[in-house]
């Protein structure tokens, strides 16, 4: 039974759930909505807050076990001491939700007592993240053994245009992130490029998009030597997937959204390690954030043009694979020295950034996981953000606050690029460990031609291999988020 989320503006003491979950704040108080249900508990929620049981700290949780009608179990989950905001309500929306799965209620209403339209957002958001799993390849347990998976859940919230709007636009995010996510866990064999063309495909049919695909015939027609040098080591067809969503007016220039894509990345005839190496199906997470983004960016029908562009392949070793020492010449003619083929992503982007300049973009944002240069430099918690143009990056920036998925700005200076350039031709595709995140943002922005440009490394945040606690270890739903808060802000303008 596929996830289903929905709004009501029932008050709690109304409803009849096998779990009433409730947001609280550090150092709470019962709200006056709350007091039938703490009556219906014997007064147990208000103990628990005087005795400070209970403390509403970030993360927190208590269960409460009720009767058989009305709310049958009740969760406090703390928040913690930080201001309510979107992300806040989503993580500790999440937190219930996988507090529901543990139990198996397989239904859930949830509420935030002092919830803004910004607050529902994120209830509905976190919920959908902290119920989403990917079981498609597992044997499940005897039916006996097993517990109800959460395929329902309810917020609470206010009666207004506003709550609806919000709640609408949290379940429209938390749909695309589902798809980026379900891209992101699917192993290497299972995603391959051809997935993108058919999920490009599924969203262009359900939202009224239009989709253009190239593969390598089309690929080298377009002399785009730099991304197939990638592909030239894999039998699968190479995949450039274009999605248009035309919402603005017909001569408006549009977001771009760059991606991307592979499927699995080897490092190619420079191998990567073999331990780990099995999280290099991450490696595609900016463009499952671009099919993540479109999807949502169509189902909020945005009053804007939003063109999603990915780039697919596989990077493997093999008897025709790129080599180190090899020059390719990109499709802006700009000739390339590889000097390791495991800085493969770049090479793909460099073509895709010269292929966004035909739809004139008012701003192009790519995202890949890029570098571990990132992760060393920014750990697992801020998007390394890049971009010659500040009033571009500070935009970027704000967006991912906004969505929760916060970034930080880092420098593009010209002294950097002594460290890419090439003996023997145009530049090089990697200079080296010593800003290593840098080196790559000035390579793409060599192929990046009259528009504003800000490249995301999600290298550190696409994907957790550790649980996060409000989400599992996995794919994050990052840069879906950024995305789409980029086109609704621009859609209000």
């Amino acid at each position: 039974m596929p996830f289903a989320i929905q709004l009501s503006h029932a008050s709690p003491a109304a409803v009849d759930s096998p779990l009433l979950s409730i947001v609280m704040p550090q150092d709470p108080t019962l709200d006056p909505a709350l007091r039938d249900i703490d009556t219906a508990l014997g007064g147990a929620i208000a103990r628990s807050i005087t005795r400070r049981d209970f403390r509403g700290m970030r993360d927190e949780t208590m269960l409460f076990v009720g009767g058989d009608t009305g709310a049958q179990r009740v969760l406090l989950v703390g928040r913690g001491s930080a201001p309510l905001s979107r992300a806040g309500a989503r993580r500790a929306a999440a937190i219930a939700a996988r507090q529901a799965g543990k139990i198996g209620t397989g239904a859930m209403h949830i509420m935030l007592p002092d919830a803004d339209a910004d607050a529902i957002e994120g209830l509905a958001l976190g919920a959908a993240a902290g119920s989403w799993s990917y079981p498609d390849l597992q044997t499940q347990p005897a039916e006996r053994e097993r517990r109800a998976r959460l395929e329902s859940v309810t917020v609470l919230g206010a009666d207004t245009d506003a709550v609806r709007e919000a709640f609408a636009a949290g379940v429209a995010v938390a749909e695309g992130q589902a798809i980026a996510k379900r891209l992101g866990q699917m192993p290497g064999n299972v995603c391959t490029p051809e997935t993108f063309v058919e999920v490009g495909r599924e969203i262009a049919a359900r939202h009224g998009m239009t989709i253009t695909v190239l593969g390598r015939a089309e690929m080298e027609a377009e002399h785009m030597g730099s991304f197939l040098c990638v592909a030239q080591g894999t039998p699968e067809e190479p995949r450039l997937v274009a999605l248009e969503h035309r919402g603005g007016a017909p001569d408006q220039q549009p977001v771009v959204l760059i991606g991307k894509g592979l499927c699995f990345d080897t490092g190619g005839i420079s191998i990567k390690p073999a331990p780990e190496m099995e999280w290099m199906k991450f490696d595609m997470m900016g463009a499952a954030g671009v099919m993540g983004a479109m999807e949502a960016i169509g189902r909020l029908k945005l009053p804007i043009n939003v063109v999603g562009i990915i780039g697919s392949t596989t990077n493997m070793p093999s008897g025709t694979a790129v080599k180190p020492g090899d020059v390719v010449r990109a499709s802006n003619g700009k000739t390339i020295e590889i000097i390791n083929t495991d800085a493969e992503g770049r090479l793909v982007l460099a073509d895709l950034l010269v292929f966004a300049k035909r739809f004139n973009p008012a701003l192009a944002i790519d995202a890949a996981t890029l570098t571990g240069a990132i992760v060393i430099g920014l750990g697992h918690n801020a998007v390394g953000v890049f971009g010659a143009q500040q009033s571009a990056v500070d935009e970027v920036l704000a967006a991912g606050k906004a969505a929760g998925e916060p970034g930080w700005p880092m420098p593009l200076w010209d002294e950097y690029k002594e460290q890419i350039k090439s003996d023997v031709a145009d530049l090089k595709n990697t200079g080296g460990r010593a800003a290593g995140s840098i080196t790559a943002a000035l390579f793409l922005q060599e192929f990046v031609d009259g528009y504003p440009w800000v490249h995301l490394d999600i290298a550190g945040t696409a994907y957790s291999q550790t649980d996060l606690g409000w989400i599992p270890k996995g794919p994050t739903g990052t840069p879906v988020g950024t995305f789409v808060e980029i086109a609704r802000a621009r859609a209000r303008q």
